[in-house]
């Protein structure tokens, strides 16, 4: 997940879990299906297997082996599942593969489930990071942002293919290289594939019990925008002659002073100011500087306001005659929030964990993005996210699963797809 760790994302730690059960509606808790729930516990020693097999290919999103070794391991075991498989290159970036592959049924439902095979690790992470097994927990890099994911999904069509369900019109499986990287070179394809979707299941990870209660399932994810000012000014001799120039930098620190607390009066988008240079050297007045920082949003439409008024503000006045400031804003993501029957189906999933015993939080909205955006884009498709594997620390040195959430997770979405295939 690009900026996944629930802490990186800007978590908004609402009461996610009473949250979550006021959607449940206060239904009577069912008899879990004892054939799923065993076949779950049966595949645990082997999805640690998998999540080791995977861990021990290196697939940061710049290393191209990698990411293709990840990809022809995922299509080896797709193809075991009876699906067909394509490989798209991506349209920018490192051009690596996408993996599309499908399944025909014997049902109604046309469902996508999606991950990620790239991690934000440099070459050599294995040296310092290796996969290990303490207590409770399975640690490497990449191990639950996204290859848990992908275990979890594919583990979890494995159980369904044992079991005989055949109830859906096409199963679609996406997986992508560059997620971390913003899905620039994917994201169009994503959103052509969700728009062609009944149902779209996103397999980020969630937080585990230890961290936050509820091991909660995502509803609303930001969009991602990345701004950029630049100022031109004129040079001089910084010594001898400074008043001849035009000062750049001055220029846009006033700017970006002068812009940044716009987004407090425009809902669902923020705006940080975060990387800012010059051009030029030392003994010299600044003929050009640049700013760069960090756009979130929550709400549709806001980026458009928020560019309109720090337009506004950048013509309302200068602090240094004779530079001339411009502002741009490009948004790499869109946000996502989970609709009517995106609810709906979030309070089928609570219902199942409570088969189990386990409570099922829901988490409003974070301040990160992930695919579920792109997926969800048109609205055609009802979307989930974070049905992954329940752990913690991803980006970071101890990244892990919870061994105690792979299990709940596998009945989870084995038991979602068999209603979603219902109805």
């Amino acid at each position: 997940m690009r900026t996944s760790s629930f802490r990186r994302l800007g978590l908004i730690r609402p009461l996610a879990l009473a949250c979550g059960l006021a959607f449940a509606g206060g239904a009577a808790q069912a008899a879990p299906d004892a054939k799923l729930l065993a076949a779950a516990q049966k595949a645990q020693p082997a999805v640690i297997e998998h999540l080791k097999e995977m861990v021990l290919i290196e697939s940061g999103g710049t290393q191209i082996d990698g990411l293709l070794k990840m990809a022809d391991l995922l299509e080896k075991r797709l193809h075991a599942l009876g699906f067909k498989t394509e490989r798209r290159k991506a349209t920018s970036g490192t051009g690596a593969d996408i993996l599309i592959g499908t399944l025909k049924g014997t049902g109604k439902r046309k469902i996508m489930l999606q991950g990620h095979m790239d991690t934000v690790y440099l070459p050599g992470i294995l040296a310092t990071q290796p996969f290990k097994i303490e207590g409770n927990r399975v640690y490497g890099p990449g191990i639950i942002d996204d290859k848990g994911g992908l275990e979890c999904m594919l583990m979890s069509l494995q159980i369904l293919k044992d079991a005989g369900w055949r109830d859906y019109d096409t199963l679609t499986v996406m997986v992508n290289p560059d997620e971390e990287a913003g899905s620039q070179g994917s994201g169009e394809i994503i959103a052509a594939l969700g728009d062609q979707q009944d149902y779209a299941l996103s397999f980020e990870f969630t937080a585990d019990s230890s961290i936050l209660k509820g091991e909660p399932l995502t509803m609303g994810t930001a969009g991602i925008a990345e701004p950029k000012m630049e100022v031109k000014g004129r040079a001089s001799h910084a010594g001898n002659a400074p008043d001849e120039g035009r000062n750049a930098l001055y220029e846009l620190s006033h700017q970006m002073l002068q812009t940044k607390d716009l987004a407090k009066d425009i809902p669902g988008v923020t705006l940080n100011w975060t990387n800012a240079s010059a051009s030029g050297p030392f003994n010299q007045i600044p003929a050009k500087a640049t700013a760069t920082g960090d756009v979130r949003i929550t709400k549709p439409g806001a980026d458009k306001l928020l560019e309109a008024a720090v337009q506004q503000k950048i013509k309302s006045g200068r602090l240094i005659p004779d530079t001339e400031t411009t502002f741009t804003l490009v948004t790499n993501r869109p946000p996502f929030v989970a609709n009517e029957k995106g609810r709906a189906l979030a309070a089928k999933a609570q219902a199942i964990y409570k088969e189990i015993d386990r409570e099922l939080g829901l988490t409003p909205m974070v301040g990160g993005g992930t695919d579920a955006a792109y997926a969800a884009r048109s609205g055609r498709a009802v979307v989930l996210e974070s049905l992954g594997f329940g752990g913690w620390g991803a980006h970071a040195k101890d990244e892990y699963v919870a061994v105690d959430t792979i299990v709940p997770r596998l009945y989870l979405v084995t038991r979602l797809l068999t209603e979603i295939g219902k109805q």
